[in-house]
């Protein structure tokens, strides 16, 4: 499964994996935040939350290796 990242109110972005497989014209996203908590988060197919860059590449000094360069990857990383 993937991780994408979800808005936060508080922490801008968090971390999740999908738990379940996403198919077109689903309107919601299952999801594991780290802390453990499942959530079904709703989604606009046309806007999907970014997708997480694989751990090996956090803390990454050259940010165009990173595979997806997004805010939430910027700041993350």
């Amino acid at each position: 499964y993937n991780r994408v990242w979800i808005p936060n109110n508080e922490e801008v972005w968090q971390s999740a994996e999908i738990t379940k497989n996403y198919k077109a014209g689903d309107r919601f996203l299952f999801v594991q935040l780290e802390d453990g908590t499942e959530l079904n988060y709703p989604v606009d197919p046309a806007l999907l939350p970014p997708l997480r860059n694989p751990d090996i590449l956090v803390g990454e000094n050259d940010l165009t290796a990173l595979s997806y360069l997004h805010e939430p990857a910027v700041l993350h990383n």
